[in-house]
């Protein structure tokens, strides 16, 4: 569609100027100039290269067919990816958060080793805001083997990292420049861990991942950042921790965990809108948990339980990603092996009821993540090596493969940044 700001006769002069001078023509680029946007980038992480320490039951974790971090423009109308640069990589670049600025990324490096040989770790970028390109500040241990997850805190002066083979979790300082400093805090995650077989696990499943010792897989703020919360699949335990935004550390709360289901592992966790509810996604249970959440002492409340997976099904599925839409209407879940997302409407207390579910046409969604108008959906197909697009419907939740495949080496993670917003 050509720009309101360029008249019929104007459209046409600037058309024969280009075609005289041999550039290439491209009405819908020309469009985005007359509205003054810049270009909306997506970045792909992805496992690019062999596991050094594999778990006796860790499964989904293939020696990487990716590059590093893939960089992709995103056409606004149709939602198709446009290979824009690749930073190579060899670390499993497999987690990424960009800060509030849209000046920064941090990014996990799962198989990345420091030279204790003990510890995975932690990347930072600086970007550039006229095209999106990165350039790398530094790297430092992230506290723990296997960083699978990571985040900022919502003061901007730090990233939380799960160390998924280590057990841990961290607090890493940024720096003014938006380097990383040293971890400020290393928790050690302890207890028994669950059973591998899950107790609320779907008829004939042999889902078993991570049963075996702790294992951090998420840890994020609550949206006041008075506390965060870390996902212990190997602990069945969702750790609440006291944030002290001054000095970096974490306190564990009063009480320290709340107890999910035995061996039903948890993995993602996302909070409604209104800050009130949390819903926590179990990898092995393949199944999801409503709490009621206390944002004055960081406490929650389990309320509902619900399976990730259609009615009927039978067999082995790792439950993966979970997210609830920007408007709060509607949760949305991805299951491995089954190869599906599903979507939950939100009653008005936060009850959910399975509303639909649509094949991702590729192998094993790790993750998924909506763009930044929340019109499309794209998920990172693991084992696919390929991240699929489908269009949003924002009324009923539904989604419709758009016919669109990206091809990506065992793409893990996507995240967006629009240049074109005023930051």
């Amino acid at each position: 569609m050509i720009s309101p700001a360029l008249s019929r006769r104007s459209f046409l002069k600037v058309a024969t100027l280009l075609a005289g001078s041999g550039v290439i023509f491209e009405p819908w680029r020309l469009a985005q100039a007359g509205s003054n946007k810049g270009p909306l980038i997506a970045y792909v992480g992805t496992f690019s290269s062999p596991l050094r320490h594999v778990s006796p039951t860790q499964v989904d974790l293939p020696p990487g067919n990716g590059r590093g971090i893939h960089l992709f423009e995103v056409n606004r109308a149709t939602g198709i990816l446009s290979p824009c640069g690749v930073f190579e990589q060899s670390s499993s670049p497999d987690c990424l958060a960009i800060n509030s600025a849209g000046t920064r990324l941090y990014v996990t490096n799962e198989t990345d080793e420091q030279e204790d040989g003990r510890s995975g770790s932690i990347s930072a970028f600086a970007i550039n805001r006229a095209n999106g390109q990165l350039t790398l500040l530094n790297t430092m241990s992230s506290g723990g083997r296997g960083p699978t997850y990571l985040s900022i805190h919502p003061c901007g002066r730090f990233v939380l990292v799960a160390n998924y083979f280590g057990g841990s979790v961290a607090v890493l300082p940024i720096l003014p420049d938006g380097s990383l400093a040293p971890a400020s805090s290393v928790r050690k995650d302890a207890g028994m861990v669950g059973p591998r077989k899950a107790a609320n696990a779907p008829p004939g499943s042999f889902a078993v991942s991570g049963h075996d010792v702790p294992h951090a897989h998420m840890i994020k703020a609550d949206p006041s950042g008075r506390f965060v919360l870390s996902a212990e699949l190997g602990l069945d335990q969702i750790l609440v921790w006291k944030f002290d935004d001054q000095a970096g550390v974490l306190v564990p709360n009063d009480p320290a965990a709340v107890p999910l289901p035995p061996g039903d592992g948890p993995r993602r966790f996302s909070f409604h809108p209104n800050g009130r509810w949390l819903y926590s996604l179990q990898e092995e249970g393949s199944n999801l948990m409503l709490f009621d959440y206390d944002g004055t002492q960081g406490r929650l409340a389990s309320r509902q339980t619900v399976s990730s997976l259609p009615a009927g099904f039978a067999g082995s599925s790792f439950a993966s990603e979970i997210m609830v839409s920007s408007d709060g209407r509607f949760v949305y879940v991805g299951n491995r092996l089954h190869d599906g997302i599903a979507w939950f409407s939100v009653g008005k207390t936060g009850q959910l009821t399975f509303a639909g579910e649509e094949w991702t046409r590729a192998d094993y969604p790790r993750s998924f993540n909506f763009d930044p108008t929340g019109n499309f959906l794209y998920s990172c197909n693991q084992r696919g090596d390929a991240i699929t697009a489908f269009r949003v419907n924002r009324k009923s939740g539904a989604l419709a493969f758009t016919g669109q495949y990206t091809p990506v080496g065992n793409p893990s993670a996507i995240v967006f940044l629009d240049l074109g917003k005023a930051r």
